[in-house]
């Protein structure tokens, strides 16, 4: 076999091996491997005698990440074929040039300390990649488990990161194995080299076992019921009037009305005529005083809802950088919003503030914009910036003394931003989506698989309304204990728990990514002086 047929094999590997760990059904135990071919690939051509070393690493690691990529995330076709071609080449390229970095840099360190800078720079990366505005979190290694609840119950600790931490670890410890031994023709041997990683699989998952045996069960206090309206985003969502949908909701809803609930959740942009609503005068608007009226019959109810808000400028220059231009001299500032009405209580508001890449919110607008126009992720025309705010908001019930977390569908994929609601006082987390642009695809099952893990790290019953499901209620464990089917058109209600007790991630938030960004950074400047490099030796 020749060596690039081999180089050629090893990068497919890799990439089958980390697709096929991947939520929602894959083998998971296959992701504490899937690097390995990766690292003897990167291994393999450092030391052969072809030049263009890293143009070789960066192709055949390029190859490995589109080959993840593609076979995670290929249902972002169902928007537009250039949207999941764009999303797919640019993730790829972010992990291709972060293994490209790990390949000079290992060269100019001592062996183990390479590794341990591969370690600390794919956590550092996998942090950046939650911040900035080219954000695609879907891969975060510490997603894999989400299926898995029992084994990462430790997340209330340590977040993602620490399953990330996880899987880093025992793929270069497996590694290192292998590469020392692959010329050992004794098993027995190997076999007992290999016990260490066993190990280390192993007791996490006896101490999530025994941490999720030590979560008490909150009071069940919280009488909810999720509506799933099952609205096509693409023909019908956005053709109605939001009068029209309100009468849909009291259709759906009010046969519940006598079940003296606390709170009914309505989906992301439920309410989205048009412009949407024009906040600065909401309060006064036809839409609030038909949701009083509507909710006048059942007064300790609060109602959450997904709804879509707009502001109007007119000038010649724009009036903040989220502004969308209509026609000249008309500006238009959008807000995909939750809003908390309850009977003769001032409407509160929230506005999503963690946007979908290319469809909220063109990343490098001002550079991207002329060249591109709106050819991202075109929903069913939904493409345009949208206004964030700063701080977390939560919805206070002022009868039940609770607050509600209102999280908007992509924000729930994002751990350490999930907490400040928390450190607001939310008591339990109420997340409203729309998941209907993916279809019956793997999308929307890993997304609901993934807000798993935010009721883990902070231990909160999740509340989740979602538009063509799935619906449920998952409790502080990471458990769904109720569900709807997807595609459906029902209300769920149920029970959750309340619960004020701050886990140690919610207080701390991403050690382990804070902790990873400064060493990678300390060891890329020793790498840069050359202080931590082998010497060859010289003969005599």
């Amino acid at each position: 076999m020749s060596k690039t047929t081999k180089h050629f094999l090893l990068s497919i590997g890799s990439g089958l091996l980390l697709s096929a760990s991947w939520p929602i059904h894959g083998l998971t135990l296959l992701v504490f491997v899937g690097l390995i071919p990766l690292l003897f690939l990167e291994e393999s051509i450092r030391k052969d005698s072809r030049n263009k070393k890293g143009l070789r690493i960066f192709l055949y690691g390029y190859l490995t990440f589109l080959i993840w990529n593609g076979l995670t995330t290929w249902w972002l076709i169902n928007s537009t074929f250039f949207g999941m071609l764009f999303a797919n080449l640019c993730n790829s390229l972010f992990y291709a040039l972060v293994f490209l970095c790990f390949s000079w840099t290992k060269g100019r360190l001592a062996q183990r300390s390479g590794y341990l800078f591969f370690i600390t720079l794919w956590i550092a990366f996998e942090k950046l990649h939650l911040i900035w505005d080219f954000s695609w979190t879907w891969l975060t290694l510490g997603n894999v488990f989400s299926e898995k609840i029992y084994w990462i119950q430790w997340y209330e600790y340590t977040g993602v990161y620490g399953g990330s931490l996880w899987v880093l670890v025992l793929n270069v410890w497996i590694f290192s194995i292998l590469k020392k031994h692959q010329e050992l023709t004794d098993f027995k041997a190997l076999t007992r080299k290999l016990i260490g990683p066993l190990l280390l699989i192993a007791l996490p998952i006896a101490g999530s076992i025994y941490l999720y045996q030590q979560v008490t069960d909150g009071k069940k206090n919280i009488k909810v019921a999720l509506v799933q309206p099952n609205i096509d985003p693409y023909n019908t969502k956005y053709q109605v009037t939001n009068a029209a949908f309100l009468k849909l909701w009291t259709e759906q809803t009010k046969p519940f009305f006598k079940d003296s609930l606390d709170y009914i959740l309505s989906p992301e942009t439920y309410f989205a005529e048009g412009y949407g609503e024009e906040l600065k005068v909401y309060p006064k608007s036809l839409l609030h005083q038909a949701l009083q009226n509507e909710l006048a019959s059942i007064p300790k109810t609060q109602f959450i809802s997904g709804i879509q808000y707009y502001n109007v400028y007119v000038q010649e220059k724009a009036p903040s950088l989220t502004a969308n231009l209509v026609r000249k001299g008309l500006w238009v500032e959008y807000y995909n919003s939750a809003l908390g009405e309850q009977y003769n209580q001032k409407p509160q508001v929230y506005h999503k503030s963690k946007l979908v890449v290319g469809v909220e919110n063109m990343p490098l607008k001002s550079v991207l914009k002329p060249l591109l126009g709106d050819l991202m992720l075109d929903l069913g025309g939904t493409v345009a910036s949208r206004v964030t705010q700063n701080r977390r908001s939560v919805f206070a019930h002022p009868q039940l003394k609770e607050k509600a977390a209102p999280i908007i569908c992509w924000e729930s994929i994002f751990g350490e931003f999930v907490t400040d609601y928390v450190k607001e006082g939310a008591t339990f987390l109420a997340v409203i989506s729309n998941d209907a642009w993916w279809g019956e695809t793997p999308g929307h099952r890993q997304l609901l698989s993934y807000t798993r893990l935010r009721a883990i790290e902070t231990r909160r019953d999740i509340a989740r309304s979602a538009n063509t499901g799935i619906s449920c209620i998952i409790n502080a464990r990471g458990e769904i204990l109720k569900q709807t089917a997807y595609n459906t058109k029902t209300v769920l209600t149920g029970t959750i728990s309340s619960r004020d007790t701050l886990s140690f991630y919610v207080r701390f938030g991403d050690i382990i990514a804070r902790w990873a960004g400064f060493i990678t950074v300390l060891f890329f400047l020793l790498a840069l002086s050359g202080r931590l490099k082998v010497k060859k030796s010289t003969p005599n």
